[in-house]
């Protein structure tokens, strides 16, 4: 078994196709036929159901599948490291983040790394927390900021949490405050126009989750947008929406009042492998987050803390 035939066999499992996995891989088909057959023989197993429509995964090709993700990208890492190493390139960061942070965050801890480090290539990758956990053990990332940690498995990952945010209510500046008060009620809210989230967003679970608990039924006017179309929604007076205290940041056209149940908060995490040593590079963005981190909470006020200082 070699690096070769697991590359061409995570293909096929990609594609469905070994037609379509041999052009990825610049193959000729009969070459990766070939390599996955080899590789059959040496795990004395079918790996796929071969079908005139296309292959699936017998059982031994699923239980394979995440091993050779990972053994792929271990080897990949190494690569990276030893070239590092040898100067002759200065690497590669695969960065996940929730969208929420992408639109705060990340786009300063992407503009302070690469004005400090411009040679090293940056890849992004928004999605949601579990999404970005499941890339992360599958060997597509080298680290994520999550802002939910129920998924991670002991022993799988490396979870520092970083900041804890309030989550607040925010209006369009241009409109008269929602109320006279330094914070306002869950009932209160319930009883405003509301822009509710995607039901992907893990910030949809815990404010429904938070109304259900409550008793209460929000009046929804708007449902199902991302984050920035929320923000302008509510910019443009359409109605009021529940987010991270972070996005209100160089946000002049938004209003926001804090909770008065403050329960209503999350913790952004940095995760990475348990089991993969960080490249240089990769430790150097790690870096880059924390102190950054460390910025937007000192900008951000009484709605949003160091995780270290508030326990």
């Amino acid at each position: 078994m070699n690096l070769e035939q697991l590359r061409s066999f995570v293909e096929v499992a990609r594609f469905g196709n070994f037609t379509r996995a041999a052009e990825e891989l610049y193959l000729a088909q009969p070459s990766l036929s070939r390599q996955i057959a080899a590789l059959e023989q040496d795990l004395g197993a079918e790996l796929f159901h071969r079908a005139r429509g296309g292959s699936t995964l017998t059982v031994a090709g699923e239980s394979l599948l995440p091993l050779a993700k990972r053994m792929l990208a271990d080897a990949e890492s190494v690569r990276r490291e030893l070239a590092e190493l040898a100067g002759l390139e200065r690497g590669r960061v695969r960065l996940g983040a929730t969208p929420t942070l992408c639109i705060s965050l990340v786009a300063e801890v992407l503009s302070a790394f690469h004005a400090a480090h411009p040679a090293i290539e940056l890849h992004l990758s928004e999605q949601g927390s579990r999404g970005l956990l499941d890339a992360l053990g599958g060997g597509e990332l080298d680290l994520a900021l999550v802002t939910t940690t129920d998924a991670t498995a002991p022993g799988r990952f490396t979870v520092t949490p970083l900041l804890v945010e309030e989550l607040v209510v925010v209006s369009s500046a241009a409109a008269p405050p929602v109320t006279t008060r330094a914070t306002i009620s869950l009932a209160e809210v319930a009883r405003l126009p509301q822009i509710v989230f995607s039901s992907t967003y893990d910030l949809r679970a815990a404010t429904d989750a938070a109304f259900r608990a409550a008793s209460l039924e929000p009046e929804v006017v708007l449902e199902g947008a991302e984050m920035d179309a929320v923000l302008r929604f509510v910019e443009r007076g359409l109605g009021v929406a529940i987010v991270p205290a972070l996005v209100l940041i160089d946000r002049p056209g938004l209003r926001a009042v804090r909770l008065a149940e403050r329960a209503l908060d999350r913790t952004i995490s940095l995760a990475m492998p348990a089991d993969v040593a960080p490249t240089a590079a990769v430790e150097v963005m790690r870096r880059t987050i924390t102190a950054e981190a460390t910025a937007f909470a000192a900008r951000a006020g009484e709605t949003m803390r160091a995780a270290q200082a508030g326990g």
